[in-house]
């Protein structure tokens, strides 16, 4: 599939057949095409768990959810055979950045207005995306509620450093469904692409010769 038409095709699948397995080996290439990612300094601070086994599966959803909790939502994800808890890690873009090539040698925190950490994973789970799609898999990416990440942590022995960062759910799509892209305009290029400066532009749709 063209990059093209995997970006154009991709969209968010919440509804999962759990009669379908994800075939043998696509789950490690799609991570192998992930780790390809960019990340700060060449830190490559990601870690992916893979929750391919019913039994992990059921912790994850037991420890992420409140126990009476029985929604559509859940009911449509927890059905996807396959799911990737994605971790950044912190301290390995703070170790790289004092290393004697970048010399931040205070490792402050303070020195990243932007968590390059957690931004790169979420570059990897981008890939995932659409390296599902190629692959004619639904996929979705979700986060975990602020007060269960201990829990699904605990759950699953993540180190204490390690942050999540957010999950996929890979499988095959039982109902494609927008979400809130069916109640939703997606913004014009007209109104996000600013030249020279913000409020200013001159974006205009390509001509056919």
């Amino acid at each position: 599939m063209e990059l093209r038409d995997a970006v154009r095709r991709r969209r968010m699948v919440r509804r999962f057949d759990p009669s379908r397995p994800v075939r043998p080996g696509v789950v490690d290439s799609l991570l192998a095409l992930a780790v390809r990612a960019p990340s700060a300094g060449f830190s490559q601070g990601w870690d992916f768990v893979v929750l391919d086994a019913a039994a992990d599966r059921d912790r994850f959803w037991a420890a992420a959810t409140q126990p009476d909790r029985r929604d559509a939502w859940l009911q449509g994800v927890s059905a996807a055979p396959v799911l990737l808890l994605c971790l950044s890690d912190p301290a390995a873009y703070l170790d790289r950045y004092a290393e004697p090539d970048k010399g931040w040698a205070d490792r402050a925190p303070e020195r990243w207005p932007v968590p390059y950490w957690d931004t790169d994973v979420a570059m990897a789970a981008m890939i995932l995306l659409l390296g599902a799609e190629d692959a004619r898999l639904g996929a979705l990416f979700f986060g975990v509620p602020a007060g269960r990440h201990d829990a699904v942590k605990a759950a699953f022995d993540v180190p204490d450093g390690r942050r999540i960062v957010g999950v996929v759910a890979l499988g095959h799509e039982a109902e494609r469904s927008s979400g809130s892209a069916r109640t939703r305009r997606r913004r014009p290029l007209a109104e996000v692409v600013h030249h020279g400066r913000f409020g200013v532009s001159s974006w205009s749709p390509p001509t056919r010769s």
